[in-house]
């Protein structure tokens, strides 16, 4: 199947490694350009740089350093599309992990505040610049997590900025859809990242918590960061022409709500 992405231009937010990495390796595999974020300049050059080599699209990623959480990101990344490839077609943002182990009762005020500059506003930010650009046919993703739908143990800041970010997510996907502008969210489950490995080690044997939690997903494993991708980017795609307002588990089965 033909996505329908060639020489369309995507941003994506954190796309240094894991998730994001995953997603632009996939667009630029069906012909799109992107533009990625991370934290300094050289980790996102460097990580442009490996994207091309790995799918001999020299050229069509570029690495900006970009932080969620400043108020000119917005602009800079979706300036960077248009300067660097001519267009911008969808961004994917990605919200990070804030810091987990943490007890609901302990998590301070600043803390709180951090959380929610970085995942909840920073991202609200991003798509608010973006509904502005984007015209028909355009998307706008954010990679959350399983908590939008469900508490996870352990993981008390997530958990009460994620479900918040679904809600806008699906309000905005109401607004912008008599434009012709898609908004949706991607949850995805225990994925094999580095960000997953440290919280299976936060439990104090990170095998045994991996095989723990395989246990409950019906597929038996965790998934890894190339499935993620290839479902992100048929979500970006104008394949998934019709799909808007919606929180797409990406996780093995392991929702188990319809």
């Amino acid at each position: 199947m033909d996505l329908g992405l060639t020489d369309r231009v995507y941003v994506i937010t954190g796309a240094t490694r894991g998730l994001g990495f995953a997603t632009a390796a996939q667009l630029l595999g069906e012909g799109a350009k992107v533009v990625i974020s991370g934290r300094t300049e050289k980790a996102a050059e460097e990580a442009a740089a490996r994207l091309g080599a790995e799918t001999g699209t020299e050229g069509k990623a570029l690495g900006v350093a970009a932080d969620n959480a400043d108020q000119q990101t917005p602009a800079r990344l979706i300036g960077a599309a248009r300067d660097g490839f001519g267009r911008f077609d969808g961004i994917l943002i990605s919200v990070g992990g804030p810091p987990a182990g943490v007890s609901a009762d302990a998590v301070t005020d600043e803390q709180w505040q951090s959380a929610f500059d970085s995942v909840f506003l920073g991202a609200v930010r991003l798509a608010r610049a973006a509904s502005g650009e984007l015209e028909q046919g355009g998307t706008i993703g954010f990679v959350l997590s399983g908590s939008v739908h469900e508490p996870i143990p352990g993981l008390t800041l997530s958990n009460g900025l994620r479900p918040g970010l679904a809600g806008f997510a699906k309000t905005l996907a109401n607004e912008l859809g008599p434009r012709g502008i898609r908004v949706l969210g991607l949850a995805p489950g225990r994925i094999a990242t580095e960000r997953m490995q440290y919280l299976d080690s936060t439990s104090g044997d990170a095998d045994a918590a991996r095989e723990r939690n395989s246990s409950a997903i019906p597929l038996r494993r965790y998934g890894t960061p190339e499935e993620f991708g290839r479902t992100a980017a048929f979500a970006l795609s104008p394949a998934a022409s019709y799909l808007t307002g919606v929180m797409l588990p990406v996780d093995g089965g392991a929702r188990h709500g319809f």
